[in-house]
């Protein structure tokens, strides 16, 4: 398998399928396309019909967008455990993907993936409302599946690797969770998600890129 990928210390939307990836010890290829560069569409159009990254490509069938790619691999690999055995927690699980794949907008456009990063920033009406909702999204799981495991829905899921990347603009912009209503669920389910050793070899990835460009 071979999967397309943007620069690392700043494409999420890349970050999630590579996490299932690493996290299934699956092997596969990485291809890196520099984003924000004049030619980055045309490259991306080479490995994928939106021409965009990320993109799976598996033996010829290539598959496009993160949440697609994703769920392939919970098909493709389903002793992984990607998702829970009960349908129910899985729609659940889904639903919490689902939300973050299209929404949360005023997070993702003022609070941009930058792993390098750290700074305090006042956010406006709108972000904080989607932070709220995060907020409440995280301990609401937590209070509901805590007791199978640490993560959204217990165990690691599919919805903690489209997860992580907004933990890692909390920690980017100085986001004080508390500050949104947490009562400490959502603050340690966000630090956990930044101590896992899939993300903290994709952190070292993107920090030595982005040494080697500066030098």
């Amino acid at each position: 398998m071979e999967l397309v990928i943007g620069d690392k210390n700043v494409s999420s939307w890349s970050m999630r399928p590579w996490l299932v990836l690493r996290r299934i010890g699956a092997p596969f290829d990485e291809t890196l396309i520099r984003l924000r560069q004049p030619d980055t569409a045309d490259v991306a159009a080479r490995h994928s019909p939106s021409g965009k990254v990320p993109a799976l490509n598996d033996d010829g069938l290539v598959v496009w967008d993160s949440l697609a790619i994703c769920e392939y691999l919970a098909d493709r690999f389903p002793d992984a455990g990607l998702w829970p055995a009960d349908p129910k927690v899985r729609a659940i699980g889904r639903s919490a993907v689902a939300e973050m794949h299209s929404g949360f907008p005023h997070v993702r456009g003022e609070l941009s993936m930058d792993l390098g990063l750290r700074k305090v920033h006042e956010v406006v009406e709108a972000t904080r409302g989607d932070i709220r909702r995060i907020v409440d999204l995280w301990q609401d799981l937590r209070g509901r599946f805590g007791d199978g495991g640490p993560f959204l829905l217990g165990a690691w899921s599919i919805a903690d690797a489209f997860y992580t990347p907004v933990a890692t603009r909390f920690r980017s912009y100085g986001v004080q969770l508390s500050d949104y209503g947490d009562q400490g669920q959502a603050g340690a389910y966000a630090a956990l998600l930044l101590d896992q050793p899939e993300f903290l070899e994709w952190e070292a990835d993107a920090k030595a890129d982005e040494a080697a460009k500066a030098g």
